[in-house]
């Protein structure tokens, strides 16, 4: 069930206590629930809920039980979600959608946690200047890696599915929402991928390793940051081995993952939340090299209905495997828009289609859900 799917994303507590969700999704025409098993903090709206209207998960968490035994040693160990009273959230609603004839992906978010990367500040990922982004740790630690992939076994342990969908498989960066945001506009998308750039200790051992000085680097990132901010040109040396680096650790990071999935999953088709920039970082991390060979689809973001969408799509194809256009019908989307937007996806190599999101969207905006749909399957 790897190409043509139609999928919602959805999280555990839109599922259970609302016993007419499964029939919403039905009427939208949707086959598949990506439903979250580990996923970050957030703040989110449940419209159509009949015992809640704003579920607030102040940190990220595994919404499956927290086994002692799976995490002894690990400084790296997540939390259960406690705005939840159902002691196996993601198992229990996943069951369910299952026993009503649906189909199941495990949507796990790996390196995004606020709570870890405060708490433990020198695996976080930290930009040129110092400042370090909590909510992002860095996949070139070890521990990160190691956390990462328990992360995901344990999302998946005894649970029946039929799809995995990996979120956060690399580095995040700078661009992140937080409490009253006040960083719109600061910087250029070139000064943005500057600051991306993870200058930890690990990062710095790795960079020597490949025969950079770390100092040059970070000096030479700083002054180009500057520069930007006055307007003036400025480059960066050494940025292809920067990038090479980051790869580099992204892939270690996949391949434990991938290993302890395809254990706990064996024969689930995996797709990858994915980027065809290279350098992007963030929750769809950009493609390495090797990326899209070792999944069975890569899912784009599509949420902008701007044509050059459509380029990323067709970047992404070109790597050989089935691209998941991720698209969204809330805000800032036009309904208006969508139809031609999803015409435009499918023609540029698009074969699978995922909607955000069954439990953010009113009454109101159903239709506009099954609308995509409809137009999704349209000759």
């Amino acid at each position: 069930m790897v190409s043509g799917r139609i999928a919602g994303h959805a999280y555990p507590w839109d599922v259970l206590g609302d016993p007419d969700f499964v029939g919403r999704v039905r009427e939208i025409g949707v086959d598949t629930v990506t439903l979250a098993a580990a996923y970050h903090s957030t703040r989110a709206a449940t419209p159509l809920h009949p015992a809640h209207q704003v579920v607030t998960a102040d940190h990220a968490a595994l919404y499956r039980p927290v086994r002692e035994e799976a995490w002894r040693g690990s400084r790296l160990a997540p939390l259960g979600p406690r705005w939840m009273a159902e002691p196996d959230p993601f198992a229990t609603a996943a069951a369910s959608l299952r026993a009503a004839g649906l189909t199941v992906a495990a949507w796990i978010v790996l390196t995004h946690n606020t709570r870890l990367g405060a708490a433990n500040p020198d695996l976080a990922v930290v930009n040129c200047f110092g400042d370090a982004y909590p909510y992002a740790l860095c996949p070139t630690h070890e521990e990160v890696r190691g956390y990462a992939a328990t992360l995901a076994a344990e999302a998946l342990r005894g649970v029946p599915v039929d799809e995995v969908s990996v979120e956060a498989c690399g580095q995040l960066g700078l661009t992140h929402l937080t409490h009253h945001e006040k960083t719109d506009g600061a910087w250029t998308p070139y000064a943005q991928r500057l600051l991306s750039v993870c200058c930890c200790a690990a990062c710095r051992a790795g960079w020597r390793e490949r025969g950079l000085d770390p100092d040059r680097v970070v000096c030479g990132l700083r002054a180009a940051v500057h520069a930007d901010a006055l307007g003036e040109p400025s480059d960066v040396d050494d940025l292809d081995e920067v990038l090479a680096a980051r790869h580099a650790a992204t892939d270690a990071l996949r391949a434990r993952v991938l290993a302890r999935v395809r254990e706990e999953a064996p024969g689930a088709p995996v797709t990858l939340h994915a980027h065809p920039d290279p350098w992007v970082t963030g929750a769809s991390p950009g493609l390495t090299p090797t990326a899209a060979a070792d999944v069975d689809a890569v899912l784009v973001p599509c949420w902008s209905p701007q044509p050059a969408t459509a380029d990323l799509v067709a970047r992404a194809a070109s790597a050989g495997r089935p691209v998941d256009a991720y698209v969204t019908v809330l805000p800032p989307a036009d309904p208006d828009d969508l139809p031609a937007h999803l015409d435009r996806l499918r023609a540029a190599g698009a074969s699978r289609l995922s909607l955000y999101h069954l439990g953010l969207a009113p009454a109101w905006r159903l239709p506009d859900l099954r609308g995509m749909v409809e137009t999704w399957r349209s000759p």
